[in-house]
């Protein structure tokens, strides 16, 4: 297999994966799918990404992408055309993708987790309760129960908006060509109709918006094949990492070569990735890892939302 192809290490219920996989068929990309578990350990994935867990994560040779924000800019870098910004309003979607990604998708995992707090496995409420809403997650998930009304009452006011705008008879969210806005939007739509009891009919209540849902199932995942998570592995200590742009100066005072650690903003117990500084701009850091097993390889975040500390 070409060192060059891309692999999505991911499972079928998560709704960011979901996301990659919707961009993915609008770039109609050829791709191998690899089903990581939902839960730690994850023996196959650690070893690429220095200890990030979260789904999902794309590969590339030995250049490994954690973050859909990130997964989503490379896949745009590397294939161009369809592009992910069709418009010339690129900046202002790539901000309302942050805004879906941080506000509009927090209100739907208190909607889809506070809704099923009494019927959740234990050890799946444990993680995702402290992954998405932090130290104080059982609190948080009760809370979320008693206040079901106002946080459907929330998401109901931006929808509502998007609904409107939909009847003008365009066909994706910012104009005749689905961009990676619909991406983002469709994987809470995804969330809320799967995983909540009263999704369909909630969503039902947004005749436009439903309509487009339709277009984006449509477009489907693009091609994809299967292939195991230790496939994966020889396939990252057969390459070498991509070569990468020159680095200028940072806000955050980063030099090349300096040892960091990495991740999200939200205090969710996870370990922080450590490595040496290999690349870094205001949207991307990438940090070089050796691994005895695997080599070099280049991990890939995105800075926004994510917390970067020198040691």
């Amino acid at each position: 297999m070409s060192q060059d192809q891309i692999i999505l290490h991911n499972y079928p219920q998560s709704p960011v994966a979901e996301k990659v996989r919707v961009a993915l068929g609008i770039k109609g990309l050829v791709w191998h799918s690899v089903e990581i578990p939902r839960l730690p350990p994850k023996p196959l994935l650690l070893p690429l990404t220095g200890g990030y867990r979260r789904t999902p994560v794309m590969q590339i040779g030995a250049d490994i992408y954690c973050d859909s924000q990130c997964i989503i800019n490379e896949l745009e870098q590397r294939f161009p055309t369809p592009s992910f910004f069709p418009t010339k309003d690129g900046a202002f979607l790539w901000m309302l993708g942050r805004l879906i990604d941080e506000q509009l998708f927090t209100y739907t995992v208190k909607i889809v987790l506070g809704s099923g707090v009494a019927t959740l496995p234990p050890e799946f409420a444990q993680d995702r309760g402290r992954l998405y809403l932090g130290p104080d997650w059982v609190q948080a998930l009760q809370k979320a129960n008693g206040e079901l009304p106002h946080l459907v009452a929330q998401m109901a006011a931006y929808l509502s908006e998007i609904d409107a705008q939909m009847a003008d008879g365009r066909g994706y969210l910012s104009g005749e060509a689905p961009a990676q806005i619909d991406a983002h939007l469709y994987h809470l739509i995804w969330f809320l109709r799967g995983r909540w009891d009263q999704g369909p009919k909630f969503l039902g209540a947004f005749t436009h918006l439903c309509a487009w849902e339709g277009r984006i199932q449509a477009i489907g995942h693009g091609h994809m094949s299967t292939l195991s998570g230790s496939e994966a592995l020889a396939i990252a200590a057969s390459a070498s990492p991509k070569p990468l742009p020159p680095s200028d100066s940072d806000h955050q005072g980063l030099t090349l070569g300096k040892t960091v650690t990495i991740c999200p903003d939200v205090d969710a117990g996870e370990t922080p990735v450590t490595g040496t500084v290999a690349s870094f701009d205001t949207h991307r850091v990438t940090l070089a890892l050796q691994s005895a097993d695997l080599g070099a390889l280049q991990v890939h975040f995105p800075r926004s939302g994510y917390r970067i500390t020198p040691l």
